[in-house]
């Protein structure tokens, strides 16, 4: 993965799935094609990735139950790991993610060893610091690494979600955990991103922790989270 994702790479992958022209499904249809996802990554659950939807939604539901935008964040949030399903390798799908065109950040996982063939490592400009970036441009100036996040916060922006920005920063950026919890980048963050940032910690400790083999009842659950669905991404949704 570190090696490929490179400026060149996210430019290719944005160029081919931003256009929105794979499919048109709803969400609750794209839940179902993610039933048949098992993230190699993840070390915590061999369930598929609809489970982990459910799971993570409801412990949200538990703890904010007057926040209902917060408990389709959760029941939404990998929805773009859909890309696996349509040939895309699992290495640029999931993951944790990172900015491109800046130097590599120091809490980036294996970041010593993993990004010697990279070839933006000794690129003039997008080895430095600030790379092709000003410094607090703002992360929704930055390119970032290619994977599920990235993807479904686009498919959001493109289908007009009704979900607030808070929503959104949390599914762009609950892999970014050398933001999140290294701490790196901040000099790109705007005064925004700052005050974003604590929604995002949030939203990690559901993910992050609800995870279990512990099968939710899915059947009983739809009807609430499709309502929620109709609230706020209703409808076919351009993939």
């Amino acid at each position: 993965m570190h090696t490929s994702q490179c400026v060149d790479f996210v430019k290719a992958k944005r160029e081919k799935w931003l256009k929105f022209n794979k499919c048109q499904m709803t969400v609750m249809e794209a839940m179902e094609l993610l039933n048949q996802l098992v993230d190699e990554s993840d070390p915590d659950i061999d369930l598929p990735n609809i489970m982990h939807a459910f799971q993570t939604a409801e412990r949200i539901r538990e703890a904010y139950p007057d926040h209902d935008w917060f408990h389709l964040t959760g029941f939404i949030h990998d929805l773009g790991k859909v890309m696996a399903l349509w040939g895309e390798p699992q290495w640029c799908v999931v993951g944790d993610t990172f900015p491109v065109g800046c130097a590599f950040g120091e809490s980036i996982v294996y970041q010593s060893s993993t990004f010697g063939k990279n070839p933006d490592l000794h690129h003039p400009i997008y080895s430095t610091k600030n790379g092709m970036y000003q410094e607090h441009c703002g992360l929704e100036n930055v390119f970032m690494s290619w994977g599920h996040d990235e993807y479904l916060y686009h498919v959001l922006k493109h289908n007009n979600t009704r979900l607030p920005e808070e929503a959104l920063y949390m599914i762009r950026f609950h892999s970014f955990y050398p933001w999140h919890h290294g701490r790196d980048y901040m000099h790109l963050c705007s005064e925004k991103d700052t005050r974003m940032l604590p929604y995002v910690l949030e939203f990690n400790k559901f993910d992050l922790y609800s995870k279990s083999d512990d099968v939710p009842d899915v059947e009983a659950l739809t009807p609430y989270y499709q309502s929620l669905i109709d609230k706020y991404l209703p409808g076919k949704v351009e993939w």
